[in-house]
């Protein structure tokens, strides 16, 4: 049941703003854009000026995931009504860029993106991956950012060691999707960005986070109860590609894609600022065919009110029905639930406008397209579709 309360603020924020609107979708990316042979994994943010960025990676190969990938994105001035042309930010020729991480500095302005490069003729299962910090066959994390809400951005640097533990860990992904910053309690300011680290289907999650506006970057452990035995005695890893957002008290939540176990997202929390976590438990009321799916904080409550927490992903055994839920109690539970997408409906990432409207950057059309969805939370707490 929604907190009465939390409720009747939500309506009165809607009144104020005009009431209900029709979801309004628009193509941003698509296969064939800047001659790629498919674009994927998506990232959202808002600049401090307003201007929304969308990132993804540029793959010259359609079913791979490491196909030579480019970091690229588009930018709009207009709400996500229109986007400019697409634009490459990171190169690095036969080696693959993955997992586009995006973070916004409140106070600097500052864009950051955090992403990865894997060796070229290396994928994520490849038994060639090495460990460590040095060497030709590692993961590295690379971090570019822009000053001037994304038209130019910096030469990358390699972060490899603040982001990465060193071993045995061979895979790391920053997200997909965003960072976050958080604006309350002992670790105000602190920018953080979701982990996970292989080897492959040996998966943790942990956060990288910093404290001087991004100048060093540091990790923290990862969050226990990962992984459960099954009944035919293996060690599986539940946690996968991971988001996480704040809660009421500056604690942290993290949303994980579930990758065995019940096929429900997976969850922990962070009382320190990401630096260490409870166990990983199982969210039920969030269904999870195996899909990196976003989390958000779209607002904070008045007194005892936690506000709201809003998560998309497919309400499916497929990667479709795409939804959009809402939490009034930091994620505790989730009654309001609204079908946005019926069909296709992969990799998504939410993001607050700057006039309170949604937005949702996700995969469809056989992941042939990513769209923009706009929508309110009038047409969010609405009747129809769950």
């Amino acid at each position: 049941m929604i907190p009465f309360t939390t409720f009747c603020f939500s309506v009165s924020v809607l009144l104020q703003r005009g009431g209900t609107t029709v979801p309004s979708f628009t193509p941003v990316l698509s296969q064939g854009d800047g001659g790629f042979a498919n674009i994927r994994i998506p990232s959202v943010v808002v600049a401090k000026g307003g201007a929304i960025l969308a990132f993804a990676e540029g793959r010259d190969g359609r079913q791979s995931d490491q196909a030579k990938n480019k970091i690229v994105y588009k930018r709009s001035t207009d709400g996500g009504l229109a986007w400019s042309e697409l634009r490459i930010i990171a190169d690095d020729g036969s080696n693959s860029l993955n997992n586009p991480c995006a973070v916004v500095d409140r106070k600097t302005g500052r864009i950051y993106l955090m992403y990865q490069r894997i060796p070229s003729g290396l994928s994520e299962g490849s038994s060639s991956i090495a460990d460590g910090y040095e060497g030709a066959n590692i993961y590295r994390s690379f971090l570019t950012w822009s000053d001037d809400e994304g038209l130019t951005w910096m030469p990358s640097i390699d972060v490899t060691r603040s982001a990465k533990h060193a071993t045995p860990v061979k895979t790391i992904a920053s997200g997909p999707g965003i960072g976050i910053q958080l604006t309350r309690g002992k670790h105000k300011g602190r920018l953080i960005i979701p982990f996970n680290e292989g080897p492959f289907y040996r998966w943790n999650v942990y956060a990288v986070f910093s404290d001087d506006h991004g100048k060093s970057w540091q990790f923290g452990e990862n969050a226990p109860g990962a992984f459960f035995t099954d009944e035919k005695g293996r060690s599986l890893s539940k946690v996968n590609e991971v988001q996480m957002a704040e809660l009421s008290d500056g604690s942290i939540i993290l949303n994980s894609r579930q990758f065995a176990g019940n096929k429900v997202r997976k969850a922990a929390v962070s009382k320190d600022g990401g630096v260490t976590w409870s166990d990983v438990y199982d969210v039920p009321e969030l269904r999870d065919p195996s899909c990196m799916g976003s989390i958000l904080r779209y607002s904070f409550g008045r007194g005892s009110e936690k506000g709201i927490l809003l998560y998309s992903g497919p309400n499916s055994t497929k990667r479709d029905h795409g939804t959009i839920y809402a939490s009034f109690d930091d994620g505790q539970t989730w009654p309001v639930k609204k079908l946005l997408v019926e069909g296709d409906f992969a990799y998504s990432v939410l993001a607050r406008l700057p006039n309170g409207d949604i937005g949702c950057l996700f995969e469809t059309n056989d992941y042939r397209r990513i769209d923009f969805a706009r929508f309110d939370l009038g047409w969010l707490f609405s009747k129809g579709k769950q």
